[in-house]
């Protein structure tokens, strides 16, 4: 885990490698960020991915989302999901799925995709399976304004977690 101090220390090169990931195959997104250090601590690194991707034009934003795989979906089956999105659906207990639960997110999914045209987004470290179920049963009924910001909004969750595996956090020191 690096310091905040040493992420500051981080050229451009070495700042996107690192925090390339936290949004899902956005690299995009931490060399916009870079721009944006030095970071007082973990919390406002966070809030500059955050700021950034507020900052994006809907098109964009549609971009990032859908970059987000299905949960429990074909790459997941395939085992190619990112090493981050395998542990995070896995703490969630989506990659033990019985059949017919399995069958079922997957029709939800495939419903929730032909409304939206992006994927269902929802921050696995936060839910179980059943909580999964029952968010992508109610967030299907928004409207797609509303789940563009929902799915945003768990993508900054995502990020959150993401960052916190790679930074120390100082705010008792």
């Amino acid at each position: 885990m690096l310091s905040i101090e040493n992420v500051n220390l981080l050229d451009y090169s070495d700042f996107k490698d690192k925090f390339g990931s936290v949004i899902e195959h956005c690299p995009f997104v931490a060399a916009g960020v870079w721009s944006s250090h030095p970071f007082l601590n973990r919390e406002s690194l966070h809030s500059a991915f955050g700021t950034f991707l507020g900052a994006l034009n809907k098109t964009t934003k549609l971009g990032v989302v859908r970059c987000y795989p299905d949960l429990a979906g074909k790459l997941a089956a395939e085992k190619l999901l990112s090493d981050e999105s395998a542990r995070e659906q896995k703490s969630a207990g989506l990659l033990s799925l019985s059949v017919d639960e399995k069958r079922s997110l997957t029709e939800l999914n495939q419903t929730y995709k032909e409304k939206f045209q992006f994927p269902f987004i929802l921050c696995a470290r936060e839910n179980k399976k059943e909580s999964i179920f029952r968010e992508i049963r109610k967030r299907v009924n928004n409207d797609v304004e509303s789940e563009l910001e929902n799915a945003l909004a768990e993508v900054c969750k995502i990020a959150w977690y993401r960052i916190a595996d790679l930074v120390k956090d100082t705010s008792n020191l």
